[in-house]
């Protein structure tokens, strides 16, 4: 096992740069997401380091392998890596089994040692029964296991997965994903996960790296990103939230009450800022700053207030009642980011 390294990383296609100086090291054993709108550039990514694209400059390492650069490039059979897609890419005429032996056919690993590791490889994701049944006759979700499988039969060191949820409904994600944690707990491999969800990113992975039109723009564990991003853009990216501009003093980037509440007041000489303000910091109160409701949406266990606020910034709230639309209300900040300036 080791780390993967991306140094200045950058893949043109024609005139258009899709990812560009993009350098990360991913801790080994991590399971590190990629996570961006689409076009952004992840997908690329990770088949750079899949090996299915060449890069068109910097350096790829796996420890201290080489495995690309722009003279060098280690075809995909001989990085150590396995990559689950989308689209699953099981083969129809195969039986489960078989798909899942692939990989050690090629290794010309034969008779009952494959077949011992193909069976140690479906019991992990618990479709032992299923080892002679064709993929056609399995669910979606039935069918990512099988490719989880097939990816973990040749106990790769880092495992690639290329948004693998992005088919199933909304109960099967919920499912698949602790049998992802379990993968990866089980495995002790390296996972790097494409995805376009901020909560699928946020709940299983380690490490988050956030991109947007070819570039990084923030690396770090989920609540870094979520509490403290760096920026306006990772800010609205990532969890609900609201941009203000206030007027703060200081270089103090985590704001309190009185900090949030001074900026309002009218005649202040500080500089206007951007600030974060999460809706779990919002309080309705008896007293604070003046707003009105927007609008009032029911999320089951509370609900999400749009708030406008005197001065026409508008920001969001969670609350444990109702409050009616156009409702005069008081309002209590608890705490902020100031995020960069643009």
């Amino acid at each position: 096992m080791a780390e993967l390294r991306l140094e200045r990383l950058s893949k043109v296609f024609g005139d258009q740069t899709v990812v560009r100086d993009l350098s990360l090291t991913i801790p080994q054993g991590a399971f590190t997401a990629l996570l961006g709108p689409s076009g952004c550039g992840k997908t690329t990514t990770l088949r750079i380091l899949a090996g299915l694209e060449h890069l068109s400059e910097g350096r790829l390492l796996l420890g201290d392998r080489l495995l690309a650069d722009a003279a060098t490039h280690t075809p995909p059979e001989l990085r150590d890596m396995g990559m689950v897609f989308q689209s699953y890419a099981l083969w129809p005429h195969m039986t489960v089994a078989e798909n899942v032996g692939y990989p050690l056919k090629l290794r010309k690993v034969n008779g009952a040692a494959r077949q011992k590791q193909v069976m140690a490889a479906l019991e992990v994701v618990e479709l032992g029964a299923y080892a002679g049944r064709s993929p056609q006759e399995l669910s979606g979700g039935q069918r990512q296991r099988v490719a989880l499988a097939r990816c973990l039969v040749s106990e790769p060191q880092v495992v690639l997965l290329d948004e693998p949820l992005a088919n199933l409904d909304r109960h099967l994600r919920a499912t698949m994903e602790q049998t992802f944690r379990e993968f990866h707990r089980r495995t002790g491999a390296t996972f790097v996960y494409v995805t376009h969800d901020q909560a699928e990113a946020m709940a299983l992975a380690s490490h988050i790296a956030v991109m947007h039109q070819g570039e990084l723009k923030q690396w770090g564990a989920p609540q870094d990103l979520y509490q403290q991003p760096q920026n306006a853009w990772v800010a609205g990216f990532i969890g609900k939230g609201s941009v203000l501009s206030l007027a703060t003093r200081g270089d103090t980037r985590h704001l309190d009450f009185a900090s949030l509440h001074a900026g309002f007041r009218s005649g202040d000489s500080g500089t206007p800022q951007p600030v974060l303000v999460r809706p779990e910091h919002v309080q309705i109160a008896d007293e604070g700053l003046s707003a009105e409701v927007e609008s009032c949406i029911y999320q089951g266990e509370r609900y999400l207030l749009d708030l406008r606020l005197r001065d026409g910034q508008t920001l969001s709230a969670f609350h444990h009642s109702p409050v009616a639309p156009r409702e005069s209300v008081h309002l209590r900040l608890t705490q902020g980011w100031r995020l960069e300036a643009a």
